[in-house]
């Protein structure tokens, strides 16, 4: 089921067989949108687990799980503008299964409850669907004293404007709701006080509640609706009244009632309405579970979860925002599940594995739930009197505005907008503070529970109970607050909802889920539509998506070493398999029977494989066991035909023996010898008749002397087994009271043992948590120590470069100064030459300007480069601040990730520490067991003693019985010497020989009296023998017990010395893990060490970056330079390429000469002939070559010396032919040559345009297949894995195309089951495996494929086989069903004898039969016989023949015994006459036909006994015995059905007797056999392919031209 398309059935059988097979609790979570079909995927899945997992008792516990369902939807669904049938709570049902899995009881808990339904409907929307189905029956007696209405005139009913829904009659729903009532054992008592709450509630809702002015308001007294909901819950009147209009206050010092405006007072009134509902639904979800409640131990569970799902309306409250937030929780416990889970077990065991992101909804799970979430901020704004939702609303505008999942809507002040995982949900605030209160006043709760109505009251009593007893939550609040006085002190709803839904994750968490998620097509409700942007919304939502994803990457199938090695190992070679290294076993022949390493992967303890890998596993390992069984079967078979033979042979010979002594002794008699003979005879009887006197005496004697013995022998036993008894209890007082001693000290020091523990561990704790401040302190001391020595650094780094910068400036002036004293020197020496070299000052003077200018510029520039240093240095300073920021951030993360690491590894200290009391108790288990055992090693002593004892009996027995046979041997010489003295001598007596001719006569009397003593005294000796072995054997069993006892005593040492080294182990790894938890500081350290570090590598890092970048500028530089030299290479290539290219024309020119010189040669060539043989291998081998010559082109010279010395070979060739002989026949290869482009036409004109009458006529049947076949293998012999593909694909989509067309034509379907019947064969014989080659010619084991592997395609067309198979019994079951009833039934075919009819009975008169006076037993045959002859046309293959011939049978009499089971006329002995002619009948057809080894009269076996009993006599024990004898394969039920439809036809017969009925009862009491009266007749039996090989030729078929196929050529 599993490999079908998605079905809810499938994930519950899943869920099952994983409970079953590995004994875990499971859940289904039924999740999707509103109105995806949650509730009835739940409801399936239910009743699948109801029908396969029968409880077997007469409590029928899953009818009654089954029954549940309509009673929650009744009171719990209701009509949404998305769903009719909306679930308005969660609910969780825990089906329980006891050790055999089967139900035994089931639970349900729900979630939230939308009360305000009751008082409240949008449009186009109703209420709970119990209120509709009352009101549809209030004209009903048992509702007239409810005084209901309908559905329109009840206000809470009539909000939506939505009284009914289409398809949906609420008064049959009305009667399933009660017929389930009284199913789950909930009396009509129970039943009237649930309808007269629910007819009050109507009734409160049309209470008018009158507006009196100045906030006042009132109820008239005199309103009828008022006066009925009084009067149904026995409450009073004017109390309601007041309580309703009022509003009681108490203040510190005295308690004042105001009056409530009408505003107020229709909330009171709703309140109470929806607070009375709840109750109801609690109560009688509560007594469901008492119902279903079954006596018995809960050995697994399976949870069905059917809760809301996600929603979306145009006003969405406090409901939708509790039903979204559940649906993100379950959402977030899906990607925990197949997500995060499935890439840990990757990660676990190192299977290499990209990280799939998901959408996590965490964050938006936190804005709900977490601190100062949206749920906290509500239950501490409903803690103030005066809180209302506005001010709620603005302190989550406050408090959540920087939160992206969280936004304010642009257009409404009143409303907030929530991020979830489906959509943005948008939230009115309105009423939330009042429905998360779910307040009620007192006053109204005290009327109701002095209710006069004990079923009401007693809602209020248990709450109150509940208030009292428990404890509530303890909220510490910020300052004291002012005690409400009209609220209880409870939880609000939101809190209970949480702390539920909690309760609900750790339950699935607990469990193995199984996942059913429901798609809606569309959102308008309509049929037959799909919208696909809808859809792919839906399931990128709930994770689909990702799930596919993960699906094709990974690993679906695991085992471990273990698992694979115990069930593969029979496919393991003798010197594979080594026990010491299961692994490496385990990878050697995976490495071997898988060749593709890319299908599996090795883990640490698991072996990881791909879809499809176990199937091929499980597949080898089928196919070596079912060699197996072959070769088990030939000599089992072999030794039965050897062991037949030589009994037949022993037979055989006696027959001869004994027919050769009569003949002898008919040769011998005369009459004398007769009379001799009857007077030996008469002596031989007075003889006898002495002798057995005597030895009846002796046994006698014998006896009494034995029965002597074993009575005492038996009396002594039994005294001292009453010994052992006693001392046996006294021993037990003993031990018992010093076992209570010890249990006692050991419960004291286990006791003191854990008070240490818990003190130590107290002390660690605090001395923990000061290690841990301390540390803190430490890190951040050297935090700040190490960022001021960097400051320090960096300071004194800038006064480097400042001092720098001054040198500079020093330099700068003392070279202004020696230009300065250079120019005073320059004006002394030249003042002589003043008037010569005027011009030359100036310019001078202009130079020295300049190189002033420049030279401050120079100084101006530095000094600027110099602040800007400055500043990038006030940059580094600031970045290197953030930088030690973050890394001070990280390293607090860390620090928390180490507290983490160290609850964790507290939790598992703890868990090892209950470990070890666990194995202390085992040990205290093993110590008690020991000392029982000691106490059975001490009795062994004991019963050795009894071993003695019963020894020493037996050797007196042997001497007494020594006596006994010699005082026996005495008295018989005595009786023969008083028989014989007087005749025969002493010495004759004791040495009488047969050779003494003379007294022949008288010596063989006496040695014939002496035999009979002799015998006697055998007897005698036979019965001491068996005393003898049966002591000898209680000696042997009582030591077989002492050395079990042995045993037992050295197991159980073994299994106590196992468990101390267990315990050994624990202690071990508690200290292993207290060591660990010591380290932890240590690991601080080197954390922080590492820290260091990673900055030095990051400082190394961008050294190596530089030097990187420097290297790949060089070998960018001679990649250039490479590609450069590639470039002028490839233009060369490239001219290579054109000469390569023309000498490639020139070759194609020559091969086209060649094909028409060979096309010429085979028009030419009409016979086969050797010589011819060996010309067709060289141009079938010049073919190929062409073809694969454009492939080949660094070969090509080699190949063109070939081609020319072939065609030189070629013409020689030719010119002898045209010399010799004119004919010579073709050589053909068996295989059809096409076009890749006439593919499709290939299809289309052998499949889709192909008829089958015309194919019957004209040319073999199978033909179609063998050319399809010739097809494919010529695409083999080509090595095209594409062309193979295209073409296997396009053939099976054409089949299935032509059968889905055809799906009502019987010949379609019988010639295409042959033809693909024929293809399966045709695989499998030139597949090349052995098992399929044994009958093949040695052609066709030459003719094998030798490329491919078509094992896939096999399975898909034997799937499709099969498919057509049961298409094709289909058509004829239908064709011949109305035949059936008629024909053998109702049509007589033995003229008169059915002319007497039954009184009582008239003739049928339903539309099945109207026609069944056309049909008689002759179309039945006439149809069989059709069925059979167009089989036989299309050459089908005998046995599925004969498996459609036995289903046919099994139809026709599954369909006539179940006639005869519903029609009461039909039970009588001459329809029993009638029905054993017409089987007759249908006996002579399948001998007639040659089909008796179809096995199909064995269908008919139960028809035919059912006939017989209608004819047998019914009336005596002794026709009783013979019904239940012979009456094999009908089952009890159906018997005594029979039994009891038997109507006689005339005075003659007379009807079965209830005591003839009771006997039969009786007789097949313990006959195991199927409850069921009628049979299945869709049952279908497994249909089988055998292999069935063809002997027809490949290479002579030939292709008619009337099929088209004129494009393919015979190779």
């Amino acid at each position: 089921m599993g490999d079908m398309d998605p079905h809810i059935f499938a994930v519950a059988e899943e869920a099952y067989k994983q409970m079953a097979r590995n004994h875990k609790n499971q859940s289904i979570i039924v999740s999707g949108e509103s109105g995806a079909g949650k509730t009835v995927s739940a409801r399936y899945a239910m009743r699948y687990f109801a029908v396969v997992s029968k409880s077997g008792s007469k409590t029928r516990v899953e009818d009654k799980v089954l029954a549940s369902n309509p009673i929650t939807e009744a009171i719990g669904n209701a009509k949404t503008t998305r769903n009719d049938n909306s679930s308005r709570f969660g609910k969780y049902t825990e089906i329980s299964f006891d050790k055999k899995f089967r139900i035994i009881g089931a639970n349900m808990r729900t979630y939230l409850l939308e009360k305000s339904r009751v008082v409240f409907q949008a449009d186009n929307e109703r209420n709970y669907h119990i209120f509709y189905q009352m009101c549809s029956c209030a004209h009903l007696p048992e509702f007239k004293n409810l005084k209901l209405l309908s559905a329109d005139k009840f206000q809470y009913t009539c909000m939506g404007g939505e009284m009914t829904i289409e398809g949906v009659d609420d008064k049959k729903d009305m009667e399933e709701t009660q017929r389930t009532f009284s199913l789950l054992g909930l009396k009509e008592e129970f039943q009237s006080d649930v309808f007269k709450v629910l007819a009050a509630i109507l009734h409160l809702g049309n209470v008018e509640i009158k507006d009196s002015g100045s906030d006042k308001s009132s109820v008239p007294l005199s309103d009828p609706h008022l006066a009925v909901f009084c009067e149904l819950l026995g409450v009073s009147a004017e109390g309601l009244v007041r309580w309703l209009c009022h509003r009681r206050i108490v203040l510190v010092a005295e308690t004042v009632v105001k009056p409530v405006p009408k505003e107020k007072a229709v909330n009171a009134r709703n309140a109470l309405a929806k607070q009375i509902y709840a109750h109801l639904f609690d109560c009688i979800i509560n007594r469901i579970n008492t119902a279903l409640q079954v006596p018995g131990k809960q050995h697994a569970f399976i949870g069905v979860l059917d809760i809301y799902g996600f929603e979306t309306f145009d006003v969405n409250s406090f409901e939708q925002f509790c039903i979204n937030y559940a649906n993100e929780k379950l959402q977030q416990q899906f990607n925990l599940h197949v997500f995060k889970l499935e890439q840990e077990e990757y990660m676990r065991e190192d299977i290499p594995w990209t990280l799939i992101d998901f959408y996590d909804n965490q964050p938006v799970i936190d804005l709900i739930e977490a601190k100062m979430g949206i749920l906290d901020l509500l239950d501490e704004e409903c803690l103030f009197p005066q809180g209302t939702d506005q001010s709620w609303l603005q302190k989550l505008f406050n408090y959540l505005a920087d939160n992206p999942l969280f936004e304010k809507p642009r257009l409404s002040n009143e409303a907030f907008t929530i991020q979830h995982f489906a959509d943005k949900v948008e939230y009115q605030c309105r009423g939330f503070l009042e429905k998360n209160r779910d307040t009620l006043y007192e006053e109204l709760v005290d009327i109701l529970r002095a209710s006069k109505f004990p079923f009401l009251a007693n809602f209020f009593k248990e709450e109150e109970l509940r208030a009292v007893n428990c404890k509530g939550v303890k909220v510490r609040p910020a300052r004291p607050g002012v005690k409400a006085a009209s609220k209880q002190l409870r939880a609000s709803v939101g809190d209970k909802f949480c702390s539920s839904l909690s309760l609900l994750m750790e339950t699935l968490n607990a469990t193995t889920p199984h996942y059913v998620r429901c798609i809606k097509p569309n959102d308008e409700k309509l049929p037959f539509e799909y919208d696909s942007r809808r859809v792919v919304q839906q399931l990128r939502a709930c994770g689909v998506l990702e799930t596919i994803r993960i699906s094709a990457q990974s690993y679906p199938s695991r085992w471990t070493y273990n698992e694979f090695y115990s069930r593969y190992s029979i496919l393991m070679l003798h010197q594979e398999a080594d026990l010491s290294d299961k692994k490496q076993t385990c990878k050697n022949v995976l490495q071997r029977l898988i060749q593709d390493p890319n299908q599996y992967k090795f883990g640490r303890t698991k072996i990881f494989f791909r879809a499809g890998q176990v199937a091929y596993l499980e597949k080898l390992r089928l196919d070596r066991l079912r060699g197996a069984c072959v070769t088990i079967q030939k000599h089992v078979r072999g030794w039965s035909q050897r062991r037949k033979y030589l009994r037949m042979r022993e037979a055989a010979i006696i027959l001869q023996q004994y027919i050769r002594g009569q003949r002898t002794i008919r040769k011998t008699v005369s009459a004398a010898t007769l009379k001799q003979g009857w007077a030996s005879l008469v002596i031989q009887r007075h003889w006898k008749g002495y002798r057995m006197r005597q030895i009846y005496l002796v046994v006698r004697v014998a006896s009494i002397t034995i029965q002597a013995f074993t009575r005492g022998w038996k009396a002594r036993k039994q005294f001292k087994t009453m010994m052992k008894e006693h001392k046996a209890l006294v021993l037990q007082k003993y031990a018992r009271a010093w076992l209570a001693r010890r249990r006692f000290q050991t419960m004291r020091r286990l006791v003191l043992n854990v008070q240490l523990s818990y003190r130590v561990q107290q002390l660690r704790k605090k001395i923990e948590e000061q290690s841990k401040e301390n540390c803190g302190l430490v890190e951040r001391l050297t935090t700040l120590a190490n960022s001021h020595s960097q400051t320090v650094e960096k300071l004194q780094g800038l006064e480097v470069k400042l001092e720098k910068s001054t040198h500079l400036k020093a330099s700068v002036e003392a070279r202004e100064k020696k230009a300065k004293e250079d120019a005073g020197l320059t004006i002394a020496l030249l003042q002589k030459d003043m008037d010569a070299l005027k011009l030359e000052k100036q310019n001078l003077e202009k130079k020295f300007e300049a190189s002033f200018k420049e030279a401050k510029e120079n100084f101006d520039h530095i000094k600027s480069s110099l602040l800007e240093e400055k500043e990038y240095e006030a940059r580094l300073r600031k970045i290197a601040e953030s930088n030690t920021e973050i890394q001070r951030q990280d390293h607090e993360k860390e620090v928390e990730i180490l507290k983490e690491e160290i609850k964790r590894l507290k939790e598992e200290r703890v868990g090892l520490q209950g470990k070890m009391e666990e194995a202390g108790q085992v040990n205290a288990d093993l110590q008690e067991q020991v000392i029982q055992l000691t106490k059975h090693v001490k009795t062994i002593p004991e019963l050795r003693r009894d071993l003695n004892n019963l020894q020493n009996q037996r050797n007196n027995m042997d001497r007494k019985m020594k006596q006994q046979s010699d005082q026996a041997r005495v008295k018989v010489n005595d009786i023969t010497r008083q028989l014989l003295g007087g005749v025969v001598e002493e010495e004759v007596l004791l040495g009488l020989s047969p050779d003494n001719s003379e007294k022949v006569y008288e010596v063989e009397d006496m040695l014939a009296a002496f035999d009979g003593l002799q015998k006697a005294s055998r007897i005698l000796e036979s019965h001491q023998k068996e005393q003898k072995e049966k002591y000898e054997s209680q000696v042997e069993g009582l030591k077989l017990k002492v050395d079990h006892l042995e045993n037992e005593n050295s197991k159980l040492q073994n299994l106590f010395q196992e468990k101390s080294n267990v315990n050994e182990n624990i202690r071990q790894e508690v200290s292993r893990l207290s060591s660990e938890n010591s380290v932890i500081p240590e690991l601080k350290l080197q954390a922080s060490e590492l820290q260091r570090q990673k900055q030095e590598l990051e400082a190394h890092v961008e050294e190596q970056r530089k030097e990187l970048a420097e290297k790949t500028e060089e070998i960018t530089n001679v990649l250039h330079r490479k590609i450069e030299d590639e470039s002028s290479q490839r233009r060369h290539l490239e001219e290579k390429a054109g000469e390569l290219e023309e000498q490639k024309n020139e070759l194609q020119e020559q091969l086209e000469e060649l094909e028409e010189e060979t096309d010429h040669l085979k028009r030419q060539q009409l016979m086969e002939s050797e010589a011819k043989s060996k010309l067709r291998q060289d141009i079938s081998r010049l073919t190929a070559e062409n073809i694969d010559f454009e492939e080949m082109l660094d070969h090509k010279d080699r190949l063109i010396k070939k081609l020319r010395s072939q065609i030189k070979s070629l013409e020689t060739s030719q010119r002898v032919k045209q010399t010799s002989a004119p004919a010579i026949p073709k050589d053909f290869l068996g295989m059809l040559e096409y076009k890749r482009e006439d593919g499709p036409r290939l299809i289309q004109n052998i499949i889709l345009d192909l008829k089958p009458k015309g194919v019957a006529v004209n040319m073999m049947p199978r033909l179609p297949a063998f050319i399809l076949f010739m097809c494919i293998r010529h695409v083999d012999y080509l090595n095209d894995e594409d062309k193979l593909k295209s073409l296997m694909n396009e053939m099976i989509a054409a089949v299935k195309k032509v059968i889905l067309n055809y799906h009502k034509d019987f010949e379609v379907l019988s010639f295409w089951l042959s033809n693909t019947y024929q293809l399966l064969n045709c695989l499998k014989q030139y597949s090349g495996e052995e098992e399929f080659m044994k009958q093949s010619t040695p052609r066709q084991k030459k003719n094998c494929l030798q490329n491919f592997d078509l094992s896939e395609h096999r399975q898909i067309l034997s799937d499709l086989a099969i498919h057509i198979y049961h298409q094709f019994l289909s058509v004829m079951e239908k064709s011949l069903t109305p035949a059936i009833v008629p024909g053998m039934l109702e049509h007589e075919s033995l003229q008169g004898i059915s002319s007497m009819k039954p009184t009582g009975f008239r003739k049928r008169s339903n539309s099945i039969y109207e026609d069944s006076e056309t049909y008689t037993l002759s179309s039945i045959i006439q149809q069989l016989s059709t069925f059979l002859s167009i089989m036989s046309q299309h050459d089908m293959e005998q046995g599925l023949i004969r498996q459609a011939v036995k289903q046919l049978f099994f139809l026709v009499g599954a369909t006539t015994l179940n006639n005869i089971m519903l029609r009461k006329d039909m039970c009588s002995c001459r329809k029993g006459m009638q029905i054993r002619c017409n089987i007759s009948y249908l006996e002579e057809w399948l001998k007639e036909k040659g089909l008796q080894s179809s096995n199909a009269m064995d269908t008919l076996k139960p028809l035919s006994q059912a006939a017989w009993l209608l004819q047998v006599n019914k009336s005596t024990d002794d026709d009783a015995k013979d019904v239940a004898e012979k009456c094999t394969e009908l089952n009890t039920v159906q018997i005594v059905k029979i039994l009891n439809s038997y109507t006689p036809i005339d005075d003659f017969e007379k009807r079965v007797s209830s005591s003839f009925v009771r006997k039969v009862q009786s007789l097949l009491h313990d006959r195991e056999s199927s409850s069921q009266l009628m049979l299945d007749s869709d049952y279908r039996f497994q249909v089988t392919f055998p292999f069935c090989p063809s002997l027809q030729a490949l290479e002579l078929l030939q292709v008619p031209s009337s099929l088209q196929l004129g494009f393919l050529i015979r190779i």
